[in-house]
């Protein structure tokens, strides 16, 4: 019998690729979102116009269904209080429905930016957390919540995926996109030859899909989730340019100075480009999957250049259907500000 899925945040990048995933398995699916649910799945679709943060909105959302995937985020770039109070207030609020209505099981998405900017790798799920500014430290309290509430019964699985890309994913990735199809050689901070993990959002779904199917014994517990074949930052990026096609290359820049710059430019609110994301792009960034796959039985099919190259096609096909907006989510491209006069340099 298929099982009936609740996604907060089901207008999002990852919420949008999930629905498709489960309708495809024959699931039912319900949203519940902020954001307006404009696609051609809608008709497939349960949607709930609400916000997490909203008793009401929860309520009528959580009634009949059987697995709660709480995606729903505020994303780094929005306001502190708002990052805090959606990841925070928010998911207390779902679990204590998802509690009350005897829910079979509760998967949480998390990141890895609740490991901050790390001092050794691979990380594991039992490292120190130290998340890096309000979206970091929201999803360690939110996690916090999470533990708790296994503590009373509810089985948990939170998941801690490395950034993830793939079909409707613009935000910081855009950048590189609209770069790279546009012929401009690409920056990288330091020489690129660290090695960064990214993940697919297949695959995540995958992983998704394994949290609500295993045993709760299984299950209840934290995962991290990321490509098991991910390279450098070099190769990641110029596998991009090549998919372009116009002769582009990876071109370096002093890591140092280069921060400093980015720093100031975030300060002044010149860049949509925040700490976490310049001060690990010149670091070491992967994760050991070792858990889930032993767990779980979870084996990622993207590599991260496969997942970039994809997710630029995607990028390639609906450019001319992006417009000219921009915001702060992974779905619209992010206003560039001083960068839109940095490309020129390259």
């Amino acid at each position: 019998m298929a099982a009936s899925y609740l996604i907060t945040g089901g207008a999002g990048f990852l919420g949008i690729n999930l629905c498709r995933y489960l309708l495809a398995r024959g699931e039912r699916v319900r949203s519940l979102d902020i954001a307006a649910f404009q696609y051609p799945e809608r008709s497939r679709v349960e949607v709930i116009d609400g916000d997490v943060r909203d008793p009401r909105a929860v309520e009528r959302a959580m009634s009949g269904v059987d697995i709660v995937v709480h995606a729903a985020a505020a994303l780094p770039l929005a306001a502190r209080e708002e990052i805090l109070s959606t990841a925070v207030q928010g998911t207390a609020l779902l679990l204590k429905a998802a509690a009350a209505h005897g829910m079979r099981r509760f998967i949480f998405i998390s990141s890895t930016a609740v490991y901050g900017i790390p001092d050794h790798h691979p990380l594991l799920e039992s490292d120190r957390l130290q998340g890096v500014g309000p979206y970091g430290e929201s999803k360690i309290q939110a996690e916090a919540l999470c533990v708790s509430a296994r503590a009373d019964g509810l089985c948990v699985s939170i998941l801690r995926p490395k950034s993830f890309v793939g079909p409707e994913r613009l935000g910081a990735f855009e950048l590189l996109y609209s770069w790279a199809q546009a012929g401009r050689n690409f920056p990288v901070l330091g020489p690129g030859n660290n090695r960064y993990q990214l993940l697919d959002v297949e695959d995540l779904c995958r992983a998704i899909e394994l949290c609500a199917s295993a045993t709760p014994a299984q299950a209840n517990d934290t995962f991290n989730v990321g490509a098991a074949d991910f390279g450098t930052m070099r190769e990641n990026f110029q596998a991009v340019l090549d998919r372009a096609g116009h002769g582009a290359h990876v071109v370096s820049l002093p890591a140092k100075p280069a921060i400093l710059l980015l720093r100031l430019a975030e300060a002044l609110r010149l860049s949509p480009l925040y700490r976490w994301i310049y001060a690990t792009a010149s670091q070491e960034s992967f994760v050991s999957v070792s858990k889930i796959e032993i767990r779980l039985g979870f084996r990622p099919r993207y590599s991260n250049r496969e997942a970039l190259i994809r997710n630029y096609d995607w990028y390639v096909a609906h450019r001319q259907e992006l417009g000219t907006a921009t915001g702060t989510t992974h779905r619209v491209p992010w206003k560039k500000g001083v960068l839109r006069l940095v490309e020129h340099l390259f």
